[in-house]
């Protein structure tokens, strides 16, 4: 056998243990008993050193060095790229410290959940400085004389840079802000009023996963705190939770992760168990599941088709037509939760967490003083105060989980996603005719064979340039937002 013959045998094994080690996560969120958090962090440390071994097992970089590069066409070429930059990536990174942080961040989930119950900050913030203790001395050996908070973020966006999306960022911020200004500046659209029963809500959930062409053959839809996709290939599970006074919760948090689990689902099986059996990068991922449940999920066609749905579902619930639902989904009001917020807020919501987590992990912010940072930085971005801790600095699952440099690839992936909606409207002239039949079958086949299929074969802005032509730009994005809005609220 020759040296790629070998590494990729040794690779496909280390992406199968890895799977594995992802089941334990969606087990702990989904099913996992409280009692069972000790023992599973230590089963989530144990493992995670075996896969840290794998990874930097010194065979690697010998059959890196013996492999022709020149020789190998361009999937064989992708696969040696993705597979040196993580033995590089985790050379860096001592065994004792991946096992650390694997053990930490299993035993700091259930604290945050506990904390997040009883509105108290203060029970997690010691549990949280020990998880930002670790993830610094991960970044400071990653970054290796850089930039900490880099290194991170190339965890989860290879290749980008905090300024490089801080600039972007700003360019989106003042449309979005004047945007939002003059639409909270007009009557609140009406909204939902009536209960609406859990049984009925995951009924027409898995309706709406299989309208989007989620297979229930190779994945499910459970229910968590917060949604989440895992898996690849032929094993991706998605959940979702339901709401009594707010379906829509569930509805658009399920299309969200089917956007994400159909990235996985329709990869080519020629990749299946490889580094390029999983999508390229978590903006890319967030790109598809922003694009189904925003432009694809809550356009006007599509809600008339959902409306109907939801009368056949639970009968008259106070929505007297189509036009009065498609407001009603996508009406622009005050709230606290980033995963409930609106498209024009949304991202106010994601640059917020940006700045203040680049602030932790360069030290300028402590932990102790996030919280009452969080709620000076939301009045200041909002207009209104904090209420409490668990819709605020304890909502989100991700710094418990040691996520630092996740939360800006959620609005790289809506920038992305307005460039995907641009071009797929040239390429699918009637599909608000088919959206409104509830038939997505063209954009989503469109989104698979431009982009989904490809998994990890390109890098992130070659992925989206390759699926529309151009260049990544925020332009799109806020053209649509301002186009929809303005329509919307007659401005």
């Amino acid at each position: 056998m020759n040296a790629y013959t070998d590494l990729m045998a040794f690779q496909r094994d280390t992406e199968a243990l890895g799977q594995t080690a992802g089941r334990l996560s969606w087990d702990q969120e989904t099913m996992m008993s409280p009692g069972s958090a000790d023992q599973r962090s230590d089963e989530m440390a144990a493992i995670e050193g075996i896969l840290h071994q794998r990874r930097v097992d010194p065979r690697i970089g010998d059959w890196l060095a013996a492999i022709d590069e020149a020789s190998l066409d361009a999937v064989a070429q992708a696969q040696v790229r993705e597979i040196r930059r993580s033995f590089e990536r985790n050379s860096r990174v001592p065994e004792r410290l991946a096992s650390e942080l694997a053990r930490m961040i299993s035993k700091s989930h259930g604290i945050w959940a506990e904390a997040r119950a009883d509105d108290n900050f203060a029970a997690f913030a010691p549990t949280l400085k020990e998880v930002v203790a670790l993830r610094k001395e991960e970044a400071q050996a990653l970054a290796q004389g850089g930039d900490s908070y880099d290194a991170l973020l190339n965890d989860y966006e290879p290749g980008a840079t905090a300024a490089e999306l801080s600039a972007m960022f700003g360019a989106l911020r003042p449309r979005l802000v004047a945007l939002r200004e003059a639409v909270l500046a007009q009557p609140e659209l009406p909204g939902l009023t009536t209960h609406f029963d859990e049984a009925g809500q995951m009924r027409l959930a898995e309706k709406l996963a299989a309208a989007f062409g989620y297979d229930f053959r190779r994945g499910r839809v459970d229910k968590a705190v917060h949604p989440f996709s895992s898996g690849s290939g032929n094993d991706v599970r998605i959940t979702t939770r339901t709401e009594a006074l707010d379906p829509f919760n569930c509805f658009y948090s399920t299309i969200h992760e089917v956007g994400h689990g159909c990235y996985e689902q329709n990869i080519d099986q020629a990749y299946r168990l490889t580094p390029l059996g999983s999508g390229v990068s978590m903006g890319v991922h967030e790109s598809q599941s922003r694009i189904y449940e925003n432009q694809l999920g809550r356009s006007r066609a599509f809600t008339g088709w959902l409306f109907k749905q939801m009368r056949d579902e639970f009968g008259d619930f106070g929505i007297a037509d189509e036009e009065t639902f498609y407001g009603a989904v996508n009406r622009i009001k005050n709230g606290y939760i980033r995963t409930e917020a609106d498209e024009v807020q949304y991202n106010l919501h994601v640059l917020l967490r940006f700045d203040l987590e680049q602030a932790v992990i360069k030290g300028d912010l402590a932990v102790d003083d996030l919280q009452g940072a969080w709620d000076d930085r939301f009045l200041a971005d909002f207009g209104y105060a904090v209420d409490k801790p668990s819709n605020g600095v304890l909502q989100d699952v991700h710094w418990a989980a040691g996520l630092f440099g996740y939360f800006p690839t959620y609005s790289l992936g809506n920038v992305y996603a307005g460039c995907l909606h641009d071009a797929l409207r040239k390429a699918v002239p009637d599909l608000d005719d088919q959206l409104a039949q509830g038939d997505t079958s063209a954009a989503t086949g469109w989104l698979q064979e431009n982009l989904q299929q490809y998994g990890g074969l390109r890098e992130a802005k070659a992925t989206i340039k390759h699926a529309t032509g151009a260049e990544p730009s925020e332009a799109p994005l806020l053209d649509y937002l301002e186009s929809k809005f303005k329509d919307l609220y007659k401005l």
